[in-house]
């Protein structure tokens, strides 16, 4: 990245279901850390929602969960005189910007994207083109405002390649060195990849079919300790050192989500319960999890109730990202030769 290049994080997540410890860990809690060191913005991707059965032609729902999402990020700390929150739907030029990368980008790259075959499964026939030009419109989100940083878990990395792909050859095609930045990634730390309660060795995810693989940040202190408690483990006893989780996906799981919560190394986690049976475990992890969580779900719910309060957030958050997308819009017209 050039040093031409003022630092910007750009991040969002999809308002298709309800969010969970998972995306807490993973992503909300560094998002509150990163405003502390750089200018945010965090988006609510409506646009990609639609890409995919969970959330096309659902409209209620659709509305439901973009209120959901928005709120959790405020209830997770998100500032807004530091943040800019708002929904991708709002300010055109990320569609605009897609338009024009769909035709930078090649079909082979496209082609190569590891998430479309994963989702579509054996039937890509059947798969909406949304969907498989998911990533161009990924590129135009993070560089219609020549974001520098972007928060992501592993199974986006291969889309932010092609974001800094996307970036490198519209520079070099319009004779433009240097106008889009190359964006990194920003890996969080330990709860960066929190596993399902039922099974170790899957990512927790909105999507399983069963509530008791995840803690959603709508889940009340009674639901938050009943499925910790419920969480599959094994018979021995917590090991007495980072080398005794080998093989043992859902001990590893739930001591990465003590230290995660508790902000601190596994390796303490470890020592201070090393020996112990699991239902002793639990019950602390439970207590932790009910104590960094219920604040959250106390000022979502409040949030929600009064959906203006959100909405208003929303259409000010679009205002504020509009105001820095469209000079930069306008300057790849330019260079493209588009008429002003």
């Amino acid at each position: 990245m050039s040093d031409a290049h003022k630092p910007l994080v750009f991040s969002g997540m999809q308002p298709t279901n309800t969010l969970h410890l998972g995306n807490y860990l993973g992503a909300l809690k560094n998002w509150v850390k990163l405003q502390n060191r750089m200018p945010c913005l965090y988006c609510v991707v409506d646009l990609h929602a639609i890409t995919a059965d969970a959330g096309y032609a659902k409209p209620a729902e659709l509305m439901q969960a973009t209120r959901e999402v928005a709120a959790a990020y405020l209830a997770a700390g998100v500032d807004l005189k530091r943040s800019i929150v708002f929904c991708q739907s709002r300010v055109p030029a990320h569609a605009e910007l897609a338009w024009i990368f769909n035709c930078v980008a090649r079909l082979g790259w496209l082609d190569r994207m590891t998430q479309f075959k994963e989702k579509s499964g054996k039937h890509k026939e059947r798969a909406s083109v949304g969907l498989y030009t998911y990533p161009t419109l990924m590129a135009a989100d993070i560089l219609v405002y020549k974001a520098t940083h972007v928060p992501v878990g592993e199974d986006q990395k291969q889309h932010l390649e092609l974001s800094r792909d996307i970036a490198q050859k519209f520079n070099n095609d319009f004779a433009a060195p240097d106008f889009f930045p190359l964006p990194e990634p920003v890996i969080g730390g330990p709860g960066m990849r929190v596993m399902s309660l039922r099974d170790g060795a899957k990512k927790m995810s909105k999507s399983d079919d069963s509530d008791y693989s995840r803690i959603n940040l709508t889940d009340d202190a009674d639901a938050i300790a009943q499925k910790i408690r419920k969480a599959k483990t094994d018979p021995a006893p917590l090991p007495d050192s980072e080398k005794g989780l080998e093989g043992r996906p859902e001990a590893e799981n739930l001591i990465n989500i003590y230290a995660a919560l508790a902000e601190e190394p596994r390796a303490q986690v470890i020592a201070r319960f090393a020996g112990q049976q699991f239902s002793g475990f639990k019950n602390a992890l439970a207590e932790l999890a009910v104590a960094k969580l219920t604040p959250i779900n106390a000022e979502m719910r409040r949030l929600l109730a009064d959906s203006a309060e959100i909405d208003r957030a929303l259409a000010d958050g679009a205002a504020r990202a509009s105001a820095l997308a469209e000079p930069i819009l306008a300057e790849v017209k330019r260079l493209v030769g588009f008429l002003g």
